[in-house]
């Protein structure tokens, strides 16, 4: 299953960048578009529950929090490199980067598809999920049982996390367009930044993964999640001032250190929500749960609230709202 959904997602990825212009074949382009992004978010659905729950499985007593969190560790990874790409092909002529330019990354991706697929057949099932499979115990009907046997648990998981999605989806993607429009920073300063919190974030997911299996995950969640709620308000006030240095800072202490301490420890804090029989597919409905709440509102929210209000506060009202 994982290979189908690490293909699903790869190829998906890769056709985008050879999808032909709208002046080539007008309404089928954004058309096909649209088709190939829903196959992608089909494959990601699939593979972020397989990959974590593959991890914390094989995680020995009280590493589950840890081992947990290197597979969420790709997140950052995935945005140091995207941002590397874009700030080279950022430096292109407006007509070069709209005949060609951003074509590239998603053609680059196919080299990922393959390390990927390479690790993924190398990789055994967890012992747990084999002994299920062994003694027989495999559900038959997946989603109804988890729906039937777990909704409550399925609530939750969606929408405690609803925060970090929503919220990462506005550091990463909405903030762009919101420092270069509407605050007038460069695009390859506000890229740069990504890049820095990113990078920071890569090793603080392990970090905080590693914590909250002594500490606990709900009480490092329940900082992380106030400190999201409040952190919006100065990052957005740097950006508006154009102080490119505390944006810095306020967005490493935002997407590295707030979101960090609820975003590592999630993949053990979904695992222990649900039985090895139902886990994967337990787990998989309460991240795309959270992802459509969360991720894919998000910034839609914060672009009408700023369209609307004319200020950044309700911005950072709303972030405030989704973590209480």
């Amino acid at each position: 299953m994982l290979v189908t959904t690490l293909l699903m997602m790869g190829i998906a990825t890769f056709l985008i960048g050879l999808l032909p212009t709208y002046a080539a074949i007008g309404i089928a382009a954004p058309i096909i578009l649209v088709l190939l992004r829903f196959v992608q978010g089909l494959g990601i659905g699939g593979e972020w529950g397989g990959a974590v729950l593959m991890a914390v499985e094989h995680a020995p007593r009280g590493r589950r929090g840890f081992y947990g969190s290197w597979p969420q560790m790709g997140v950052p990874a995935g945005l140091i490199l995207s941002n590397l790409m874009f700030l080279l092909v950022a430096g292109l002529p407006d007509e070069a980067f709209l005949a060609w330019g951003w074509r590239v990354p998603f053609l680059v991706s196919i080299v990922l598809v393959a390390v990927g697929l390479f690790i993924r057949l190398k990789i055994m099932e967890s012992p747990a999920f084999s002994r299920g499979k062994e003694s027989g115990t495999e559900s038959r009907m997946p989603i109804v049982d988890a729906i039937r046997q777990y909704p409550k648990q399925i609530v939750l998981a969606a929408g405690a996390f609803i925060i970090i999605n929503s919220y990462f989806y506005i550091l990463v993607s909405y903030i762009i367009a919101y420092a270069t429009d509407a605050a007038g920073l460069s695009r390859s300063a506000i890229l740069t930044v990504l890049l820095i919190s990113s990078a920071v974030a890569f090793f603080t997911i392990p970090a905080f993964g590693a914590l909250s299996d002594r500490v606990g995950r709900r009480t490092l969640y329940l900082i992380g999640t106030v400190g999201m709620g409040l952190s919006s308000f100065p990052l957005f006030w740097a950006v508006d001032n154009g102080l490119i240095l505390l944006v810095l800072v306020f967005h490493i202490a935002a997407l590295a250190i707030f979101l960090a301490m609820g975003y590592g420890p999630q993949a053990a804090l979904y695992a222990e929500l649900f039985t090895t029989r139902l886990r994967y597919t337990g787990a998989s409905l309460g991240y795309q749960g959270r992802a459509i709440f969360g991720g894919a509102m998000g910034p839609l929210v914060a672009t009408a609230l700023y369209a609307a209000t004319g200020t950044s506060l309700s911005i950072s009202l709303y972030v405030l709202a989704m973590a209480v």
